[in-house]
């Protein structure tokens, strides 16, 4: 804004000879917040697509990986986890880090060092190898992903914000379906005779042309106090999620070796040492890795307590459907990925609806989207138990259809409520803490319902197997619909 020169004040903003003979300038106005322009926002979300591709996307691979690497089941499953893990472990870091140093900076470097792990994927001689590389891929994406969010954030107002919202909901969830359909199709497309590796040397160009994209149309900002990195609260917060993820994922695979149960049984006592932590250093006057007084807003708190049923059974469904599909029903990747076409397509049109019901409607727009989904999943459980050796992506169509609209009008208007009322200065730190519990649920889903999935097949049989999966995040969805009832009715 202008400054405005009054009689009164003239006086006082009219050039002085000084003594040194010169005049000082007078006050420049404030400089204009940084805009993001639409190229800029189609470049934050295609960084923001890959990293939430690749983790779905090997979902159909990893039969073909198997048999190509003889990796083991106990290796396939670090190879999946190792990606979660670093991925989840490292977000909330990346969110300041971008705070710190700048998130377009931050972005490029995340860009590239995506682009250079997933060479290293497609180009791994072994299944160790390729667990290696994952790793790093999920560390890369921790950089990139927190800074296209916080980047959205501080870069858009009003009306704008709340529609690159809406639309980073919705690439969100586009990705999670569309990666395994990607996957199933560049798999059997076998390009260049290169099989798997594909769809690990794809992303190579893509992270490319994302970073290149980012230095001529993507704003720089960072938080006006950025803090230093809480190394205390980074370390624990790690411990306390690798002690939870790490043996859900890979206990099946070593029988519950003792190591496992020692790491469930620390975890509750790391994450309590994580909060004392946090606290503290809030009350000294630092700033956490994640300022626990964020949790007061009642949007957040609600929202990030949704989230976790929600995407634990998002990420556990997805991984149980691709191989129930391939293994249990002897379909091709094609036909795994085909099936979920129906739920991409209603996630998407219910996801272009959504801001528009949002404005109109607010919360009972999440209800009603929840509902929806619970219906879709007790159809899905109503076919596979009903017609098991007849299934197909034909008809597994209409309770797909009817789950993905449900989805679509959740998970966008969920992550525009969470992130509403966080300021901007700490659009860094509420970009990670959501990312964070995205991506944790997810990995948990897959951890949890995955394991339950394969440990019951043996003995249960698929069908069987699948039936109570589809159950249980049927549950899952009935505790997502009885915590929206605690949302606010408009969500900003």
């Amino acid at each position: 804004m202008t400054t405005q020169v009054t009689p009164a004040t003239r006086a006082n903003v009219l050039p002085r000879v000084t003594r040194l003979g010169t005049a000082p300038s007078p006050s420049a106005p404030p400089a204009a917040p940084p805009r993001l322009s639409t190229l800029g926002l189609f470049t934050v979300l295609l960084g923001a697509f890959l990293p939430m591709l690749d983790f779905f996307i090997v979902n159909v691979a990893l039969p073909t990986i198997d048999r190509d690497l003889v990796a083991g089941p106990a290796t396939l499953e670090l190879f999946v986890a190792g990606y979660g893990i670093a991925y989840a472990v490292l977000l909330v870091l990346g969110g300041r880090l971008g705070d710190l140093f700048g998130r377009r900076r931050l972005f490029i470097a995340g860009s590239l060092a995506f682009g250079l792990a997933s060479l290293a994927c497609g180009l791994a001689p072994t299944a160790l190898a390729l667990v290696g590389a994952r790793v790093a891929q999920g560390a890369a994406a921790a950089l990139m992903l927190p800074q296209a969010l916080a980047t959205i954030q501080s870069a858009t107002e009003g009306e704008r914000k709340a529609r690159a919202m809406g639309i980073y909901g919705a690439v969100g969830g586009i990705s999670v379906v569309i990666g395994q359909v990607v996957g199933g199709v560049l798999l059997s497309a076998n390009l260049f005779g290169t099989g798997w590796r594909f769809i690990f040397l794809v992303n190579v160009p893509v992270a490319l042309v994302a970073a290149v994209l980012a230095l001529r149309s993507v704003p720089e900002t960072r938080s006006a106090n950025p803090a230093k990195v809480d190394l205390p609260g980074t370390g624990l917060l790690a411990a306390a999620l690798l002690a939870l993820l790490v043996p859900l994922m890979e206990g099946r695979a070593v029988g519950w070796a003792w190591w496992t149960w020692t790491l469930l049984a620390a975890f509750p006592f790391l994450a309590a040492a994580f909060v004392a932590v946090e606290r503290r250093a809030e009350r000294g006057g630092a700033i956490p890795l994640i300022p626990l007084s964020l949790l007061r807003i009642d949007g957040l708190r609600t929202g990030l307590t949704m989230a976790v049923p929600f995407f634990t059974g998002f990420g556990g469904f997805m991984l149980v459907m691709a191989v129930a599909l391939q293994q249990g029903l002897n379909e091709g990747p094609i036909a795994s990925g085909l099936a979920m076409v129906p739920m991409a397509v209603g996630f998407f049109a219910a996801s272009l609806a959504g801001p528009r019901l949002l404005t109109r409607y607010g919360s009972k727009v999440i209800r009603t989207g929840t509902v929806i989904q619970a219906v879709g999943l007790l159809v899905l459980t109503v076919t596979v138990l009903t017609d098991w050796s007849g299934l197909s992506p034909l008809v597994l169509l209409p309770g797909m259809a009817v789950a993905g609209t449900g989805q679509g009008l959740v998970m966008p208007p969920l992550i525009r409520l969470v992130l509403s009322e966080i300021p901007s200065a700490r659009a860094g730190v509420g970009g990670g803490i959501l990312a964070t519990t995205q991506q944790s649920s997810l990995a948990l889903g897959v951890a949890t319902l995955g394991t339950l999935f394969l440990s019951l097949s043996p003995s249960w049989g698929m069908h069987q197997a699948l039936t109570l999966v589809l159950a249980v995040q049927t549950v899952l969805t009935l505790a997502v619909i009885a915590l929206s009832t605690r949302l606010p009715k408009r969500v900003g």
